[in-house]
């Protein structure tokens, strides 16, 4: 064999499996997009599924041109949905901002139930300059 017939083979061979692999894609997507479309009885997933093993390449040309426009609007909402629910469960997490943590503290020491002391302690805590281990003014030091 001559060096060009193994140069083409091989710009054969990855064609091939760009191709195999691009198909895996569009696969996935398309199984994906199957099953995050609400709307679509479940005996018309089947029938999809099914098509999609027996006739593979023609079944995904057909469901990509048939309803293509449909998996970009569900995944997009879908990400959305996912976002904001991230973003939800953040908020719920993440607690208060330290001007929260000094405004309660304000309130705390206007009505009487803290010292200044206490209030300062609160305060460096609240901005990070201090650890969270209170000190007791009344511990006795050794």
């Amino acid at each position: 064999m001559s060096f060009w017939d193994n140069f083409w083979n091989i710009i054969w061979l990855f064609f091939w499996s760009f191709a195999f692999i691009a198909y895996l894609f569009a696969l996935f997507s398309i199984i994906s997009d199957l099953f995050r479309d609400h709307k679509l009885n479940g005996w018309w997933k089947a029938l999809w599924i099914l098509f999609l093993i027996f006739v593979p390449f023609l079944t995904a040309l057909v469901y990509l041109i048939a309803r293509g426009p449909g998996m970009a609007e569900r995944s997009q909402r879908d990400a959305k949905q996912a976002q904001s629910a991230a973003d939800q469960y953040i908020r719920q997490v993440a607690g208060t901002s330290p001007a929260d943590e000094i405004a309660k503290a304000k309130a705390l020491l206007d009505s009487g139930t803290i010292t200044q002391a206490e209030f300062d302690h609160l305060k460096s805590v609240a901005l990070g300059h201090q650890a969270t281990a209170p000190t007791s003014p009344a511990a006795p030091t050794a």
